[in-house]
């Protein structure tokens, strides 16, 4: 008895593990059916929906514009030439100046003071030169006493002449006509040479520089007026006459060309302020105009999929520019051809389609 039960146990170890491996497996290959029943196949043959646009000639003009930044014609930080402490600020920010208008005044009361002294000295010296003058033709003395007070009085004139110059150096005038865009100091501040008190900025004229393609730069003459126009105020338009053109190129292998526009009476176009030169031909052409959505590739070799046959082909374009959301072909594409505008999901060269 006690044999046959042991032998018994031992077929239960044995049986139990397999029927339990048994049903895991069983398990596990109904998931992966339930699974695999619930994950989408997708069929290659099976005709994938787009939209699509048939490309006809369109009546466009050429036009091409580039951004660019305004910078002021003219803008300088002022300082004083001569030492000395400020007196007077007779302008803030945002006024407009005018050149040689006075600015800043500085102390100039002991240059005055030296002035009346060395004014004194000169009527002296004026009055000895006049009595050895006289003294001089009767032979009462020696020329050389005669040549020192000339030169004594000469000597004096000259040490008047820059004080007079230092004191009018007191008064800071504006170099050029402008706006003051900076106050840098206040009223009983030390001014200094080197120091800045203010800046003054000149947008009656404006340097508006963009970056053109090298492929572009043919475009570009100097002395040449091109339409500039404000981001800021789109309905103002200005006249812009080339100045530079980069004979180097920078980042991106552009070239930077500079034009010289005239401000509004209102100066309403401001330094840092946004632009665009713009290029237009005088006669419009009919081309063949895409969206830009519909364009597939590298930006070195963009790509259309034409509809052919039900099918959809991968066709190499040639851009000759883009107009806002719109792209202008120049080679690749003919007037008829039908090419996809949406539904690139999935589609792939070759792929079967249906137009919706």
């Amino acid at each position: 008895m006690n044999a046959k039960s042991s032998t018994l146990k031992k077929a239960l170890y044995l049986i139990i593990p397999l029927i339990v491996i048994a049903f895991v497996v069983i398990k596990l290959r109904s998931n992966k059916e339930i699974t695999q029943s619930k994950v989408y196949q997708y069929n290659k043959e099976q005709a994938i929906k787009v939209q699509a646009d048939t490309l006809q000639f369109e009546d466009v003009d050429d036009i091409s514009s580039y951004s660019g930044i305004f910078e002021p014609n003219k803008e300088t930080k002022i300082s004083a030439e001569i030492q000395g402490k400020i007196n007077d600020v007779l302008v803030d920010v945002g006024s407009v100046v005018h050149k040689g208008q006075p600015l800043i005044k500085l102390d100039n009361s002991l240059l005055k003071l030296q002035l009346q002294t060395l004014k004194v000295q000169i009527d002296g010296l004026e009055a000895d030169f006049k009595r050895y003058t006289i003294l001089a033709k009767v032979d009462a003395i020696q020329g050389i006493q005669l040549e020192k007070a000339e030169l004594g009085l000469r000597s004096a004139k000259v040490q008047r002449a820059t004080l007079l110059e230092q004191i009018s150096k007191t008064t800071i005038k504006a170099p050029f006509n402008g706006i003051v865009t900076a106050k840098l100091s206040e009223v009983g501040a030390f001014a200094a040479p080197g120091v800045p008190l203010l800046q003054i900025t000149d947008i009656s004229k404006l340097k508006f520089t963009v970056n053109i393609p090298e492929n572009d730069l043919h475009n570009f003459q100097m002395n040449q007026s091109y339409q500039v126009t404000a981001d800021a105020y789109s309905g103002i338009s200005l006249s812009g006459k080339t100045t530079m053109i980069g004979s180097k190129a920078n980042t991106g292998n552009s070239f930077p060309v500079q034009f010289a526009v005239n401000n509004t009476a209102a100066f309403k176009i401001k330094s840092g302020m946004f632009g665009k030169v713009v290029l237009k031909k005088s006669t419009p052409e009919d081309r063949i105009v895409i969206s830009s959505a519909a364009i597939m590739g590298t930006a070195k070799q963009p790509q259309v999929y034409l509809i052919k046959n039900g099918k959809a082909i991968l066709q190499n374009i040639t851009i000759s520019n883009k107009i806002q959301n719109k792209t202008i072909v120049s080679g690749g594409l003919k007037a008829g051809d039908v090419i996809v505008t949406n539904g690139f999901i999935n589609l792939y060269d070759g792929a079967n389609v249906t137009v919706n």
